[in-house]
C-alpha cells in the first residue's frame, strides 16, 4: 500500500500500476493522496485526454511503453483515469458526482445551507438538495464488485432526507420560539443549525446503505491480497471509521463559515458593499470545503489493518497471519 520512497528528478516515485503515489500508512501521505483524488482540474480532461491516459497505462501494463515516458506522465495518467472512470464498471462517472467534482458542485449547496434568514421552504429545499447530491455521489462511487439492490440506496436516501429536514426544521422552530434572543443572536444561531442536521443525516445514510455489511461481513485479505474470509467484526470497524469521517466532514464546512462571516460582515468594507456579502460567503465556503474534504477522508486509511486475534475463530483458523486487511470504503 505504501508508495516507493525513492523519487526521480521530478519528485515522483517509481510508477506502480493500481497503487497510490503516496504512503498510505501516514496521515500526511493519505492527505496528499486525497488532494489528488479531489483535484478539480481533472474535470477539464477531454475525451482525447482520457483515451491517451488509458492507452499509456495499457502500454505500461503490456510492457510496450514508448521511449521517454516519465514516472510523472504515468502517475498523471492514472490520476486522470481514476478520477473519471468507475474502478469496477469502467464507465464514466457524471461530472457532478465525481470526487473531483464534490467541492465545485457541492459548494453552491453549502452556501445555500448557510444563508441567513432561512424560511421553512428554503430550509427543506437546501437540505433535500444536499442529501440528493450526497446520494448521487455515493451511488456513483459505490463498490460494484457485488450487486447491491437500488432499493438499498433509495432507503438510505429517504432516511437521510427525512432526518436532515426533520432536524433542521425542528431546530429552526425552537430557535424562532426561544425567548431572550436578540435578532442578531438568533440569526447567528440559525446559521449553525445545518451542522447537526447534515452530520446526523450523513451517519444515518451510511448505516442504512451499508447495514448488509454488518449482517454478512466484509472481505479480509492477507498482505499479498489473498482472500482470507468475511468478517462481521471487521465490518463494524469499517463502518465506525467511515461514520466518524462522515460526522467530521461537516464540522469545518458548516461551522467555520458562520464564524468567519459573523466577523467579516461587521467590517467597514463589507458594510459599505452589501452586494459583496454573498460572493464573500461563497468564497469562504469554498475555502472551508476544499480544506475539510481531504482531511476528513484521510483520517483513516482506506485499507486498514486489524489483528487476526480480534476477529472470528474461522478467520483465525484460515490464516497464519497476525493481522489482515479490510477495505473501509469512503
Amino acid at each position: 500500500m505504501a508508495a516507493v520512497a525513492k523519487v526521480d528528478a521530478d519528485g515522483y516515485p517509481t510508477f506502480q500500476l493500481g497503487k497510490p503515489r503516496f504512503d498510505q500508512s501516514t496521515f500526511f501521505g493519505r492527505y496528499r493522496h486525497f488532494l489528488d483524488v479531489i483535484d478539480p482540474r481533472t474535470l477539464f480532461t477531454t475525451k482525447e485526454g482520457l483515451a491517451q491516459a488509458g492507452q499509456l497505462l495499457e502500454d505500461y501494463k503490456n510492457g510496450n511503453l514508448p521511449d521517454g515516458v516519465t514516472n510523472k506522465q504515468l502517475w498523471e495518467a492514472q490520476k486522470i483515469k481514476t478520477a473519471i472512470l468507475h474502478p469496477d464498471t469502467g464507465e464514466k462517472i457524471l461530472m457532478p458526482f465525481r470526487m473531483s467534482g464534490f467541492v465545485p458542485f457541492g459548494t453552491p449547496i453549502v452556501v445555500g445551507l448557510l444563508l441567513p434568514d432561512q424560511t421553512m421552504v428554503t430550509t427543506i429545499f437546501w437540505q433535500w438538495l444536499n442529501q440528493t447530491h450526497n446520494a448521487c455521489v455515493n451511488y456513483s462511487n459505490r463498490n460494484a464488485t457485488k450487486p447491491t439492490p437500488v432499493s438499498r440506496f433509495v432507503q438510505g436516501y429517504v432516511g437521510a432526507v427525512t432526518s436532515a429536514v426533520g432536524i433542521a426544521v425542528g431546530l429552526n422552530g425552537l430557535v424562532k420560539k426561544a425567548r431572550g434572543f436578540s435578532p442578531t443572536t438568533r440569526m447567528v444561531v440559525q446559521r449553525f443549525i445545518p451542522f447537526p442536521a447534515v452530520a446526523t443525516a450523513n451517519v444515518f445514510n451510511l448505516i442504512l446503505m451499508r447495514n448488509n455489511e454488518l449482517l454478512e461481513g466484509i472481505e479480509v485479505t492477507d498482505k499479498e491480497g489473498h482472500l482470507v474470509g468475511s468478517s462481521k467484526i471487521a465490518a463494524k470497524h469499517a463502518l465506525f471509521e467511515t461514520a466518524v469521517t462522515r460526522a467530521f466532514l461537516p464540522v469545518p464546512i458548516l461551522l467555520l463559515p458562520p464564524l468567519v462571516m459573523s466577523m467579516v460582515e461587521r467590517t467597514a468594507w463589507l458594510l459599505a458593499r452589501p452586494r459583496m456579502v454573498i460572493p464573500m460567503h461563497a468564497l469562504v465556503c469554498t475555502a472551508a470545503f476544499g480544506f475539510a474534504l481531504p482531511i476528513a477522508i484521510a483520517l483513516f486509511p482506506q485499507y486498514s489493518e486489524i489483528s487476526t486475534s480480534k476477529l472470528e475463530p474461522e478467520i483465525q483458523a484460515a490464516t497464519q497471519e497476525l493481522s489482515v486487511i479490510y477495505n473501509k470504503g469512503l
